[in-house]
């Protein structure tokens, strides 16, 4: 069993006392030990069935592992490379809770390698897979020498922070974001930084007391036990301890004999007759993961929605809402839109007055930001009695890539304002909008939002957008939504889902095709910015988003 987690906000361990210098004797025992135990290691790797074919040991000292969605990684964001499809209903509420997978088993049985198997083997977008070794309960300074000396028992239920398990897996069960401590096996303690997941279509909770607690059973839709025989698992323990954790062999086994085996004979083994699937043998059994492969997936196809087609059947007819504000539509607002809107008006021209009217639309959506009476001295010494911002900041989320286009106006109107981002595509096989990546500002529940998308035809890709920001814990009435030109569909989409959600535009259109196109309709915003070649169809930005 990997030793624990303490809190982030624990106080920092003190550093070991200085060790005497060590004489040319105690060198050279200090070698003769090192030795011996990287000699032990490695003949313990031939005690060891294969694990797989052209699979490599896990290799971790903290409790974060690298099996959450397929990344792209550069040197300034982290990218999705599988979309996450929406997670609500045309109401703007959750559809569908995760489906939560339990992984309880003995330390070192290969919970983590079957967890990984398993998020291979379904090949669907945004697996969390979460470990329950990030959640070890703070250690007070004594418990920390204990731990240090072997002496601390890590494999009992009261190791664990059951009320922080519970509510970081209610919470992603309902698709928010939440975040996760991250525990450091070498010194036995939980790092200073927490890593943050998000909610997901499937949920892997593996743990040695995964089955322990009575309302962490009730949140799992499938309990799943690894049954490895002892004699593996001891090898397997020793192995990582002493090769990945910097342990010698007589402290593991200590280690393994006081707390390990008692604790699996006491909590972990009862807990088996719990789960709905025993595997065992573990990561070897590849009939028993593809059954639970082919049942996950099954549960999943029962809890598929179509938004949009959702969308484009409800709020007909309906008068526009009062949410809404459209800027006044005078002879120069309109002209402009002629421009824009002509298909025979050049790059140039089109990025200069799509320009113009978003900074017209970004003065006229700061002026439903909160003020507050204030006075001020003037240079003559007299007071004024003016206004001030009541808020604590504001923070502009750009829907890419379109969205990206209104960000210089914003800054050049809102002095030192925050930016995040969101990447939201359709999907060409269902034709939902799927979440790629999102990269928002810290503390962002405490600001006042605006959100921006040129276009909004359905107003899925909106939705989504808003959906991430609540999950962020963003107040309903703290989110202004600004696009250039609505459909009257999307307006009445959005306006159900989130009544309190401020809806800011230059101009709504009446109607939406069979392709859920705007018309009359803008084109496709993107293509016609940035100079990239046109769909066919002539799309919205919004259906058929680009990565720019």
């Amino acid at each position: 069993m990997a030793a624990p987690p303490a809190s982030a906000d624990a106080a920092p361990s003190p550093p070991p006392p200085a060790a005497a210098p060590d004489g040319p004797g105690r060198q050279a025992e200090h070698s003769e030990a090192a030795s011996e135990d990287r000699s032990n290691a490695g003949s313990l790797d031939r005690l060891l069935p294969p694990v797989g074919t052209g699979r490599s040991p896990r290799k971790r000292t903290t409790s974060q592992c690298k099996s959450e969605p397929p990344l792209l990684r550069t040197s300034k964001r982290t990218i999705y490379t599988a979309g996450r499809p929406p997670w609500y209903n045309e109401h703007g509420t959750q559809s569908k809770e995760a489906f939560a997978i339990g992984l309880g088993g003995g330390s070192a049985s290969g919970k983590t390698t079957v967890a990984r198997m398993i998020i291979e083997a379904l090949d669907v977008p945004w697996v969390v897979l979460l470990s329950m070794d990030s959640f070890y309960k703070v250690l007070t300074q004594q418990q920390q020498e204990q731990a240090a000396c072997n002496n601390f028992n890590f494999d009992h239920p009261d190791a664990f922070d059951f009320d922080l398990i519970i509510s970081t897996l209610k919470k992603l069960k309902q698709g928010r974001s939440v975040q996760v401590p991250i525990y450091d096996f070498t010194t036995h303690s939980r790092k200073k930084e927490w890593k943050t997941l998000y909610g997901a279509n499937v949920i892997i909770f593996e743990g040695i007391m995964a089955f322990a607690d009575k309302t962490l059973l009730e949140l799992l839709d499938m309990k799943i036990f690894v049954d490895t025989d002892s004699d593996i698992r001891l090898v397997r323990r020793l192995r990582r301890d002493i090769s990945e954790r910097g342990r010698d062999i007589e402290g593991v086994i200590k280690q393994y004999n006081k707390f390990v085996k008692p604790a699996f004979d006491q909590y972990i083994q009862p807990t088996m007759r719990l789960a709905d699937i025993v595997v065992p043998r573990g990561s070897g059994n590849t009939v028993a993961i593809d059954l639970i492969v082919q049942h996950v997936h099954s549960q999943l196809e029962e809890r598929e929605l179509s938004v949009r087609a959702a969308l484009a059947s409800a709020h007909q007819c309906h008068p526009l809402p009062q949410t809404l504000s459209v800027l006044k539509s005078t002879p120069q607002v309109r002209g402009m839109h002629t421009i824009i809107r002509d298909k025979e008006t050049s790059r140039d021209e089109f990025i200069f007055y799509s320009k113009r009217l978003m900074r017209l639309l970004i003065e006229h959506a700061l002026s439903f930001l909160p003020f507050q009476d204030c006075v001020v001295q003037t240079p003559q010494g007299q007071d004024y009695a003016g206004k001030c911002y009541a808020g604590k900041q504001i923070t502009g989320v750009s829907i890419l890539r379109a969205g990206e286009t209104m960000e210089p106006a914003l800054r050049a109107v809102c002095k030192d304002v925050r930016i995040g981002t969101i990447l939201i595509q359709t999907n060409q096989l269902t034709g939902e909008p799927e979440l790629h990546y999102l990269r928002l500002p810290k503390d962002i529940s405490d600001d006042h939002v605006i959100l921006m998308d040129c276009t909004v035809s359905t107003g899925a890709a909106a939705m989504m957008a808003v959906r991430v920001l609540l999950d962020h814990d963003v107040p309903e009435d703290k989110i202004f939504l600004l696009s250039l030109l609505m459909a009257e569909m999307g307006v009445h989409s959005v306006a159900y889902a989130f009544p309190r959600v401020r809806i800011i535009t230059t101009a709504v259109d009446k109607r939406v095709n069979d392709l859920f196109r705007i018309i009359p309709g803008i084109g496709n915003f993107g293509d016609r910015y940035f100079g990239t070649d046109a769909v066919p169809d002539g799309s919205d930005e919004e259906e058929v988003a680009s990565t720019g």
